[in-house]
């Protein structure tokens, strides 16, 4: 199904959906999916217009395949890459070269393009009977009283979900916003016709932030830059990695160039009488994590549960456990990102125990516990690495 030939709604049949979702990106399709899924009636509104892109690295880890697989997503017959691990690289000012890798305890994960994902995730919704109200921007609620006000029509859904971004105007209206932010930082994104050269996503480290590199396709791949001061162009971007810049020398990109914020973010409180909040919405964590698809698939089969029992209490509680693991990695990633000297002695350490990075990729997606970091596990890594 091609989304940009869908039908616009203008006058929808039914004004009293069970819940009605302000945005149509990854997590306002996937909350739609989770809830129909449970036999509830759904509409999803948003002011663009299929296909919708956005700057991500556009890895899928194991984890986040298996919570796509239970939303009833396939990712086998869709143009994309497997990729069996994680590498990290970076090169000391002495020239020494670091790298460490660790292949999944379980599993393999993918990079696809973030429009092919998104049409799979409005095929799925569209065959569960998803309406999907493209062009159609919200211009009010009324929180409690379950009354939607868009450019087009009025609803009453009884539940409102806000998938509508950083900026979430959702969040706003429901007096949600209150968040303690600890990191903001901007990223590139570009695609490049090149046969992937490594089984893994490559993250490169140097003291002006990271790049990430994520097979998409048998003869493509996505870079993504991170760092906390605006790159001006990926000819910048990779004066600061020489190793991956040698890759991509000849490579010709193949898509536009893209510009994200990426946000560590962490609300308060994510529902509001009979409003919730997911993805962006809802909080953030630094996109180095590659965890932001991953969270808003998993908080989207919270919050369908949630949806279900007629109790968002219990979605604020599973949101807050959720949200646990990924905001410790991206405090641990974050610290390694200010650090240089701590950075290359934890690298140069993981270099040579790459047992220890083999556990830390099993606590990553979710196959070794979070207590390993408080641990035995973790005294052990310090002291290698404090003693160089």
């Amino acid at each position: 199904m091609d989304v940009s030939q869908l039908p616009i709604a203008h006058d929808p049949p039914a004004t009293h959906p069970d819940v009605f979702i302000a945005g149509g990106g990854p997590a306002g399709l996937a909350a739609a999916i989770a809830a129909a899924q449970r036999g509830l009636t759904v509409e999803v509104a948003d002011g663009m217009q299929p296909p919708i892109d956005k700057a991500c690295g556009e890895g899928l880890l194991p984890d986040t395949i298996e919570a796509l697989a239970q939303l009833g997503i396939e990712l086998s017959t869709a143009e994309s890459a497997p990729f069996h691990g994680i590498r990290f690289l970076t090169t000391t000012p002495s020239g020494e070269r670091l790298t460490t890798e660790a292949i999944f305890p379980t599993g393999t994960g993918r990079g696809i393009r973030r429009p092919i994902l998104h049409q799979l995730l409005v095929d799925r919704a569209t065959a569960l009977g998803v309406r999907l109200s493209w062009q159609t921007v919200v211009q009010s609620i009324e929180p409690g009283q379950g009354t939607v006000r868009t450019n087009r029509h009025t609803i009453h859904p009884r539940f409102i979900i806000g998938a509508d971004g950083h900026q979430s105007r959702i969040r706003t209206w429901a007096g949600l916003d209150r968040a303690a932010i600890t990191a903001r930082r901007l990223a590139l994104r570009q695609h490049f016709a090149i046969e992937p050269w490594s089984p893994y996503v490559e993250v490169y480290w140097s003291d002006h932030g990271q790049a990430y590199v994520t097979p998409i396709a048998s003869n493509e791949i996505c870079a993504a830059f991170i760092a906390h001061r605006k790159l001006p162009s990926i000819a910048a971007a990779l004066s600061h990695f020489p190793d991956l810049q040698h890759h991509l020398v000849s490579a010709t990109p193949t898509s536009t160039l893209r510009g994200a914020i990426t946000l560590s973010r962490k609300l308060h409180r994510v529902t509001h009488k009979n409003i919730a909040l997911i993805g962006d919405a809802s909080g953030s964590v630094d996109a180095v994590t590659g965890e932001g698809l991953g969270l808003c698939f998993r908080q989207a089969l919270a919050v369908g549960e949630a949806l279900s029992a007629n109790n968002l209490a219990q979605y604020q509680q599973s949101h807050l456990a959720l949200q646990r693991l990924p905001q410790f990695m991206g405090r641990t990633m974050l610290l390694l990102d200010s650090h240089p000297f701590l950075r290359n002695r934890t690298l140069r350490v993981l270099q040579r125990r790459p047992q220890l990075f083999e556990h830390m990729l099993r606590v990553h997606v979710g196959q070794a516990p979070i207590r390993f970091f408080g641990s035995t596990g973790l005294l052990a890594a310090g002291a290698h690495i404090l003693a160089g």
